[in-house]
């Protein structure tokens, strides 16, 4: 084609439409606003869970079979609500987040309510042994918490204050450990 058979026909213009102020809005629609703080919906306050967690151990256990590896997860995990409420709990599977869920499940399953003094200390001292673990519990007025591994954190999560704690087996497993602190925790008994 040549640019000579081209026509252009020439187009009418349009008159404006001219609308009513009152059908006239000033303010731009609701989706193109900037900076609107009303147009997301609101978001509801976080709540809080009733216990506080942390975990205590993870591991990756590997199984041989005949195709080659089987990688699956281990999880420790001390739950407490910080006035008296505390468990542990051991969780396994093959993915991390699935190892977790079901450790909490067995630490609320295996919860105990500690006996304590109005203080917040123990009322006497105990001792424990589970598996290779031997720990001992004793009274310490005016020291905090004195304890290490993870028999610290079983404390801290019971709420229980001034306590010293001492690991005598050369055990470095935190599971075995947190349920030997869990077992002298539960033998307290509130003299009258």
């Amino acid at each position: 084609m040549d640019p000579e058979e081209i026509k252009i026909e020439e187009i009418e213009p349009i008159e404006p439409i001219i609308l009513p102020k009152e059908l006239v809005s000033t303010q731009a629609p609701r989706e193109f606003k900037k900076n609107s703080r009303r147009s997301s919906p609101r978001r509801e306050a976080r709540v809080k869970p009733e216990f506080d967690q942390k975990i205590i151990s993870i591991r990756r256990v590997t199984r041989v079979v005949t195709g080659g590896r089987r990688f699956s997860f281990s999880v420790g995990i001390v739950i407490g609500d910080k006035r008296g409420r505390v468990g542990v709990g051991l969780g396994k599977a093959g993915d991390t987040p699935i190892a977790i869920n079901k450790a909490i499940r067995d630490a609320r399953k295996n919860m105990i309510k500690v006996n304590m003094t109005k203080s917040g200390s123990i009322p006497h001292e105990v001792s424990a042994k589970y598996s290779s673990s031997r720990i001992i519990i004793m009274r310490a007025p005016g020291k905090g918490i004195l304890a290490g591994s993870s028999v610290r954190i079983v404390l801290e999560y019971a709420g229980v204050k001034e306590v010293s704690a001492k690991i005598f087996s050369r055990s470095k497993n935190k599971i075995n450990n947190a349920k030997a602190a869990i077992k002298a925790l539960n033998q307290l008994v509130l003299r009258k």
